[in-house]
């Protein structure tokens, strides 16, 4: 019998040896402005958790519970943690009393601990937070490549915006838009927004690219672009943290601007300028080509005259050929194919004239002459297309008076050109010789009694229909509220967490106009949505919130932002997708 009391005691005893409950403080001296984290830590799931009064200090964070459980090589593990943040409200020896759970009936307590708290310290200085103003933390800067073209020699301006790695942008608007007088300009599309590291005086910055311009100056002298200016919202580090330890921001806001840039344009020398120069200023190929030389009476030949490469190929005109006057030629059909990349425009620009011959004969078209200034080499050049010869097999000969009253003749039985390529109707409309009468037919009868059993459900639908158009406001309210939530409602599941509730927000405010407007995402730049939303009588305020609102959603992407700010810009995408909605015709 003492054997087996005596084995039940060590199990027991065992039992208890396994039951871990302890208290940990993250530091047993600290500063009367310092906060203290204490976690009471247990290896079992006890009931009854019963935390100490905490005497000497005020709770100004908890408890939060934290549950983990783990599987290693068959054996489990458990671990089971209250969490609280004190601050002490007295200098002393502090001690904090035992707390205690109860585990299969019976009580755990925690050994009490004893914290030192002195004055009040010098904390060291975070280094997220900032001590700079907001003046040196962002800079708009716009970048020229040149600043002494030639007259239609290609610029370009890259607007950057510089700012600070502790630092968080919210939002920005537009203020004063670049205005390029005197320049022809060609804005490139930036489809999304992305920061890259790079430096400013010296010191190192991130910086997104906001803007990229082409530039062909149309006169010579001392040229102004006037500048870009913005006015951000950010969010600044303080000296501060909340009850978790994270640094709390400070809400401010900047304007900025990239400031004027004079541009020096040289005009083009006049010493060795063709007589036939048109303007073309770049580096270019010259061909002139026929789709045919030979050719029957009646027939006609295609001139393609092409200018290819880069320079400003939308800023001049191609030149004329001149042909014989027993040669008809019509007005060319012109075509570009032009893209304009950062470097400037670059690909070809075409007339095609449309020539039919009057008589046979052979018939000599002159070569053509090209001529452009080549920046690069600081000349002008000439292009000079080939000699050619149109032959024309048959026909009549000229000044052959009997041959042109046969030809006359002839044409009289001929389809004229705008009657030769209409198509057969293939449709007929048949109707039978003896009809029989309508009147007093089953048809007259059932069409006779169709309104009066019409009449009820009329009346039913007109009352229902009254009912629901009494109420505009309400239903187009309902309306828009719908159609916002519908676009909106992952990006509101997502609050809280930055950048898939952002990537969300886009993708909704993409799939609002791919609804309304029916443009593809390929073609949603920023240029084209205002466009679009102005030709749909959109308000332009509302149009620049929407647009400021896509951009706000590539910045927040790289910056912190807090479930406040998400909130907001959730808030003004509801806002927006529902003015438009009123505002699109």
């Amino acid at each position: 019998m003492k054997k087996y009391i005596f084995i039940l005691f060590l199990s027991m005893q065992s039992l208890m040896a396994q039951v871990q409950f302890e208290a940990k403080v993250s530091k047993t001296t600290l500063g009367l402005n310092e906060r203290l984290r204490i976690d009471f830590v247990m290896n079992v799931d006890g009931d009854n958790f019963n935390p100490p009064s905490f005497d000497g200090f005020r709770v100004v964070g908890g408890p939060s519970q934290q549950v983990s459980q783990s599987w290693v090589n068959g054996k489990s593990s458990f671990n089971k943690v209250y969490t609280y943040f004190l601050l002490p409200t007295q200098r002393g020896a502090v001690t904090i009393r035992q707390a205690s759970i109860e585990y299969q009936g019976q009580t755990y307590k925690t050994t009490p601990l004893s914290v030192n708290v002195t004055a009040a310290v010098e904390q060291p200085k975070d280094p997220n937070d900032t001590s700079i103003s907001i003046n040196d933390a962002l800079h708009l800067v716009a970048e020229v490549n040149k600043t002494n073209p030639y007259l239609n020699e290609p610029i370009t301006v890259v607007y950057k915006l510089y700012f600070s790695y502790n630092i968080g942008i919210t939002n920005w608007r537009e203020l004063d838009k670049p205005k390029y007088n005197d320049f022809w300009s060609q804005n490139i599309d930036i489809k999304q927004l992305s920061a890259e590291e790079g430096t400013y005086n010296g010191e190192k910055f991130r910086y997104v690219v906001l803007r990229k311009t082409v530039l062909y100056p149309q006169k010579s002298g001392k040229l102004e672009i006037e500048p870009l200016s913005l006015d951000i919202d950010v969010e600044l580090p303080t000296n501060r943290r909340d009850i978790f330890g994270r640094v709390l921001m400070t809400r401010d806001n900047k304007r900025v601007s990239a400031g004027s840039k004079v541009i020096t344009v040289k005009p083009l020398p006049e010493n060795g300028k063709p007589d036939d120069f048109t303007g073309a200023v770049g580096k270019f190929d010259f061909q002139v080509v026929p789709s045919r030389t030979t050719l029957k009476h009646g027939e006609s030949t295609d001139l393609d005259i092409t200018v290819t490469g880069t320079g400003n190929l939308k800023l001049f005109n191609l030149p004329k050929p001149v042909v014989p006057s027993s040669l008809e030629m019509y007005e060319p059909v012109h075509s570009e194919n032009v893209s304009t990349p950062l470097s400037g425009m670059t690909g070809k620009i075409s007339d095609k004239y449309t020539i039919i011959p009057q008589y046979k004969g052979n018939y000599t078209i002159k070569p053509i002459r090209f001529s452009y200034f080549d920046y690069a080499a600081g000349a002008y050049k000439t292009l000079t297309s080939q000699e050619i010869v149109i032959s024309v097999l048959d026909g009549p000969s000229a000044g052959d008076k009997q041959d042109i009253v046969q030809e006359n003749a002839v044409v009289k039985n001929q389809i004229s050109n705008s009657d030769q390529f209409k198509y057969i109707h293939l449709k007929t409309k048949l109707s039978p010789i003896n009809k029989k009468a309508f009147f007093g037919s089953t048809l007259f009868y059932v069409l006779l009694g169709l309104p009066f059993l019409l009449i009820p459900l009329i009346i039913l639908f007109k009352k229902k229909k009254e009912a629901i158009d009494g109420d505009v406001v309400g239903n187009k309210l309902k309306l828009n509220t719908k159609l916002a939530k519908k676009f909106l409602s992952e990006a509101k599941k997502q609050i809280g967490t930055k950048e898939p509730f952002y990537v969300a927000l886009e993708r909704s405010l993409h799939n609002f106009l791919k609804a309304k407007l029916k443009i593809e995402t390929s073609e949603m730049s920023k240029d084209k949505i205002r466009a679009t939303l102005t030709e749909k009588k959109a308000q332009p305020e509302t149009i620049d919130l929407f647009i400021q609102l896509t951009e706000n959603c590539e910045f927040a992407r790289y910056a912190p932002s807090t479930t406040v700010a998400m909130q907001q810009d959730y808030d003004k995408a509801v806002e927006v997708i529902s003015e438009l909605e009123k505002q699109i015709v």
